[in-house]
């Protein structure tokens, strides 16, 4: 099945205060993005750092960190900071073919949480693999517009 290539995209950190969480980042040099962006359909802001700068050369940009913080205690961010408080909440994968992707994993018995791509931070297009699937890592999918 060909779903092209896959990348180390970011690592997803839930929080309850971004200023408070970004401290850390910011002191070993990770460089804060822009600007925090909400995504309504997911319940959350996002603040992206990365792990160098991007590089104008090529396509892809180094791993980040995503601190997530929820818009509500209803949210899934929400209701994983309630159940596990701060911490590592999930490993996203850039991929080339989203749903091609989706639809061999659903064909060899790989959990999803999402069998169709929805709307992600940046305009992307993600997915969720369940963490029964995966040992335990709650597995975001990311296919990028750009």
């Amino acid at each position: 099945m060909d779903f092209g290539s896959i990348h180390i995209d970011h690592i997803g950190i839930a929080t309850s205060d971004l200023e408070s969480a970004s401290h850390f980042w910011k002191l070993i040099g990770l460089i804060q993005g822009s600007e925090d962006e909400t995504v309504v359909e997911q319940g959350v802001t996002t603040r992206f750092f990365s792990t160098s700068p991007p590089d104008e050369s090529v396509e892809q940009h180094p791993p980040m960190i995503e601190l997530l913080q929820p818009t509500s205690a209803e949210t899934p961010i929400g209701n994983f900071l309630a159940k596990r408080g701060p911490g590592i909440q999930q490993l996203c994968f850039r991929v080339e073919k989203l749903q091609q992707l989706i639809d061999y994993l659903l064909d060899n018995g790989i959990q999803m949480i999402d069998a169709e791509p929805k709307l992600g931070a940046g305009g992307s297009q993600i997915a969720f693999v369940h963490p029964k699937s995966t040992g335990g890592v709650l597995v975001e999918l990311k296919q990028s517009n750009h």
